[in-house]
Order: C-alpha cells, then structure tokens, then sequence
C-alpha cells in the first residue's frame, strides 16, 4: 500500500483527487472521502478507485554504453500512481535510490552530476495516449505512448515515449523505454571523464502497480 507521504506527493503531480485522499486520517479512507476526491476531480464513484494503481517499488533503471566502458544504475525506490479512467500517470523517484556496482561512480554521480542533495527527487507528470478502456485491459503488453512533463536536476521538459500495459494476477504492470540526454537536463559531465559516458543514455521503467483501496 502507498504511503501517506507518497500519496501527498503524487497528489501534486495528479490533482486535487488523490490529494484529498491522501490528506484524509488514517482509518478514514471510506466512501466519504473517496466521494470527496472523486468530486474534486469530477470523476464518478466509484469507477476512479477502482481503476487507480499505484506501487511505492517500481524500478527505474539507465544504460550508458562507449567504447572506454558500459555504466548501469538502478533505482527501485520509485513511487507511481496510475489512473485507468483519467489516463493520468504520475512518478516520483529519489535521486539517491540510484545505486552503481561501483562506490566510487555512485559517489560522483550524486555529487557531481545529479547532485541529488540539491536535487533529491525526479517525478513525472503525464498522461497515457490511447488509453485503453480498463475492461479491455488484456492480459498480455498492450502498446501505449506516455506524454506529460519530466522533471530532473531541477529542469522541466515535455517528452512523450512508448510503452506499454498489462494485467498480470490482479497487477497492472506498466514499462517504458526511452533515450534521454544528460545535457537536456543541465547535467555537465566534467572533461576528464566525458568520454566514459555516453551523450544519450536508455532509460527503462517498470511498475508493477496494486489496485489502491
């Protein structure tokens, strides 16, 4: 289940909606305040809840590749609410749930290129294309494009990438893939090491969401 805090945070990223749920007290989670939401949202109870998934480990990963060597980071810290009836997708990951094989490249890459004390979060806020009606989800990858607004190293930028949805044992499973480049997001790479790291890394997304009560 998502957190209080999780749930106010992509609350921002989705609308009034989640945010009056997740601001309502512990044990108060009821019809009440689902209709307080729903009505902030202008979305019908209780279709809204019933289609909205969310996940507080979905795992976000990149890729960079040159010939001088091949750099890997994973983060599975990431929290994601998904709603089936309004399309929107929202993310939010803390920087420094991205971890390396090697200490050392971890170290840097906090400190000097992402600066996550400065930065401590990357989030996403957008909307799937083509939604597919939630009683026509299949139980087999389903191709979508995701569009809305990334936010990293404190620069925001529109991007729309391809995806796709799933239902798998009562889960809804979201991936992406796509190329981002560090330079994008005023992310220098010192001279010294600019050839270790790749202009454009792949970036791959996989959220293995829970119906949320």
């Amino acid at each position: 289940m998502l957190t209080k805090s999780t749930l106010c945070i992509l609350g921002v990223l989705l609308g009034p909606g989640l945010t009056a749920y997740a601001q309502a007290p512990e044990g108060q989670l009821n019809a009440t305040t689902a209709a307080t939401a729903t009505s902030a949202s202008a979305r019908p109870l209780p279709a809204a809840f019933q289609l909205r998934y969310g996940t507080n480990y979905g795992q976000i990963s990149f890729f960079s590749s040159t010939p001088i060597e091949d750099i890997e980071s994973q983060n599975q810290q990431v929290a994601a609410v998904v709603d089936m009836v309004s399309g929107k997708v929202a993310f939010s990951a803390p920087m420094k749930g991205f971890h390396f094989k090697r200490h050392l490249m971890e170290e840097h890459f906090h400190e000097n290129y992402a600066e996550s004390e400065k930065y401590p979060k990357a989030t996403f806020s957008g909307t799937l294309l083509a939604l597919p009606a939630g009683a026509k989800l299949k139980k087999a990858p389903q191709p979508v494009e995701v569009q809305g607004v990334l936010m990293l190293h404190g620069v925001k930028r529109k991007i729309k990438v391809p995806g796709t949805l799933e239902i798998r044992d009562d889960q809804l499973l979201l991936t992406a893939n796509f190329a981002l480049a560090p330079a994008d997001y005023d992310i220098e790479i010192p001279s010294l090491v600019r050839d270790n790291i790749a202009k454009s890394v792949d970036v791959k997304v996989l959220m293995t969401c829970t119906l949320l009560p």
